[in-house]
Parts: C-alpha cells; structure tokens; sequence
C-alpha cells in the first residue's frame, strides 16, 4: 500500500488546468493488477453470500420453536434484517456481472447476474443497460438516468411559487419529512424500475427528450433500442421464474412464511438499494453540471465515498467506501477498489468528497433534508456547476 501512495504522489501535479485531473493521468496511478478481475476470486465471495443465505433460512425455519411470541417476533426481526444484507451484496455481486467486473468472460457475467438479480426480483439486463447510461453521464443535468435533482426553477414551477419561497421546503415538520422519507425508501426501486423516475429529461436513448413514464419491464418500450428488446425480455423471463418458485413455496410452506422468508428481506434490499445510490450521489459538497459544463471526468467526481463499518465493508463489499473510484474506472473489482482509491487521492485533493463524520442513516436522514433542489443561478467563476441550495441561505 506504501508502493502504491509513493506512485501517486509522484504524479500528483498532472492535472489541466481547471484542476480536474485526466482521465488518463488517473489511470496511470492506478497499478495495472487493479483493473484484473479473477472469476474464481468473485466466485467465492458469491459462495459466500450464498452460503450466508442458506444458513440463515435453515435457521428461519426453526423460529417456531422457541418458546414465545415475543421472541419468535424478535427472532424473525434479525433474520429480516440480516437476511436483507446478505441479499444486498449478492445484488452488489450482480451489479460487479452487469460492469464485466466479475470475471474476464461477459458471458458468465451475464449468465451470473442475471440469475442473481432474478433471485432478487431485479430486471438484470434492463438495469445494466440504463445503469451503464447512468455511468456514462453521471452528474449530467440532463442525461443522467438516477437522482438528477430537482433545479430551483423547476420547483419553484411545479409547487406554484416564488423561487424566493423555496428555502422554506427544508423546513418541513420532522414528521412530513419523516414520512416523506420512509416513502423514498421502501417505493423509490419500484418507481424507477415502473416508470424511470428520477431520470434526466434526455436520458432516453440517443439523448431523446423523456415524453412520460417508461417501464424497465417493457421490452418494446422507448427506453430500449430494437436490438435491446430481445435482452428485456430475456430479464422478464428470470423473474417470471422466480414469481413461479415463491408461489409453488408459498403453496408448500404456506404464504405468510414466504412473506416472512422472502418479502421483508427484500424490502430491506430495497432500502438499503436507494439509501446507498442516493447518498452515493447527493451531498451538499457534490455538484451537478449543464451539458455546457459536464465532462466524463467531472461527473464521475460528483460521488462521495461513505464509510458504514463492518455491514458495509463485509456485507455489501465495499461499494459505499469506495464509490469514487469505482465510477471512473467500473471494471475494476470491488475488492481492488480501496488500493485504487488510496493510488488517485493525492491527485484529487479536494476534488475528492468522502464523508466521515455521520453516520450512514444520520447522513440519510439529514441529506434528504438539506438536499432538495439546485441553484440555477451558481457561480460566476463556476458556470454551469449547480449546488444545492442550503435551507438559510437566501435566493
């Protein structure tokens, strides 16, 4: 790890001259082994996740033996919750298949996350193709397909006031957006994945303007080009067999038990799903681009790198700690991902977000708070870098 620091700091003043480094000058820091993925290494930490899933179900059965309500409902509570971490790294492993992170060999990537993520109810080949968009623009006010924020004028149109007005909507009862926040949580996955929300109004194929809802499950709907069709309904098929596997369980163990087995592990997904992709991405410090002033490279930095201790690190591998440098460079595995962070610090400097000081969920909770909407009005030494806009400042 010191080899690697000493080599960063070494080519620490490539950068141009807006202070963004190149592209290249960060691949360059980068030693060459952290871009060589080893299927036998992803395999194992699937063995892994699956292993993980297995015992904790075998165990799942035994709950009724225990002696009391009260501790079968505490029993079944844990088994929930761990059961959806587990299930939230095979959805991580899935999503290392849909970058070719997996293994050298795009079939079996493929063939991998689209069992997994079908396990998991997830449409595998309709995500990776808008999630690879998502990738290519990032931070694009407009072509970017997850979390594109809301601008002030936007809003400002939408509610029927004044921009002026706006600085009032973080200041909402905790309990308006408590509840707010319980709905992001447990509905925003179904939403994007029923009606692409939360996309850029041109983050459609070939930049074509959104014109409505579109659904990830449609094969011959206008997020796909025709040859993509034959891929989403390939994603279809998966879970159609897996909506075929829990009714036959439900008719075996009985449909209560696959609610409690199966549904609220997944609703736990789910949460941390968004939780993870919506911090990932929004921050005060993080800013977002007109087309006039995005580039690849600035999108890519408009990430922030979170720390979530042992659940984050072990369970979900690693993708919250080291979020920057997994968008700049998507095939590499996620368990080279610290070394290539560590070897491109130096080059970033402050162009680097990282948040350590809150907890995840506190980081949550005070995020969709704080951030809801972006100035149009920015900067006159930044045009075209919008940042949100803070509950006391003025307009």
């Amino acid at each position: 790890m010191a080899e690697v620091r000493k080599r960063a700091v070494q080519t620490e003043t490539e950068v141009v001259q807006d202070n963004t480094p190149s592209l290249k000058s960060l691949k360059d820091a980068i030693p060459k082994e952290c871009f060589e993925s080893s299927l036998v290494t992803s395999l194992l930490y699937l063995a892994r996740d699956i292993l993980y899933c297995a015992i904790l179900t075998y165990g799942a059965f035994h709950i009724h033996l225990l002696p009391s309500l009260p501790l079968r409902a505490l029993a079944w509570a844990t088994y929930g919750f761990f059961q959806g971490c587990v299930g939230t790294g095979m959805w991580i492993l899935a999503h290392e298949c849909g970058h070719g992170a997996f293994s050298r060999y795009q079939g079996i990537n493929d063939f991998i996350g689209w069992a997994t993520h079908s396990f998991l109810l997830v449409p595998y080949f309709s995500w990776k193709i808008t999630h690879a968009r998502h990738h290519r623009y990032t931070g694009h006010m407009e072509k970017d397909t997850v979390f594109v924020p809301w601008t002030d004028e936007q809003l400002a149109q939408k509610k029927n006031v004044r921009i002026e007005q706006l600085k009032h909507l973080a200041e909402e009862t905790p309990i308006v957006s408590f509840l707010q926040l319980i709905g992001h949580q447990l509905g925003g996955w179904q939403l994007y994945l029923f009606t692409n929300a939360t996309a850029g109004a041109q983050s459609w194929p070939d930049g074509k303007p959104k014109t409505g809802p579109a659904s990830h499950f449609n094969p011959v709907g206008a997020l796909w080009s025709p040859s993509q069709r034959i891929y989403i309904a390939i994603s279809d098929l998966g879970l159609l067999i897996m909506a075929a596997v829990l009714y036959y369980a439900s008719t075996r163990v009985g449909a209560w038990n696959v609610v409690l087995l199966y549904f609220v592990p997944y609703l736990w997904v789910h949460h941390w799903l968004i939780a993870i992709t919506y911090l990932q991405h929004t921050h005060p410090s993080v800013p977002h681009y007109t087309p006039e002033a995005w580039t690849y490279t600035k999108g890519a930095l408009a990430t922030v790198d979170r720390t979530m201790g042992f659940i984050g690190r072990h369970f979900f591998h690693e993708i919250i700690d080291y979020h920057v440098v997994h968008h700049l460079f998507s095939r590499i595995p996620f368990y080279k991902a610290e070394e290539a962070t560590w070897a491109i610090q130096p080059l970033l400097g402050a162009q680097y977000h990282e948040e350590k000081d809150q907890s995840f969920l506190g980081s949550l909770v005070s995020t969709f708070r704080k951030c809801i909407y972006v100035s149009t009005k920015g900067h006159a030494s930044q045009p075209g870098v919008l940042h949100f806009v803070k509950a006391d400042e003025g307009n």
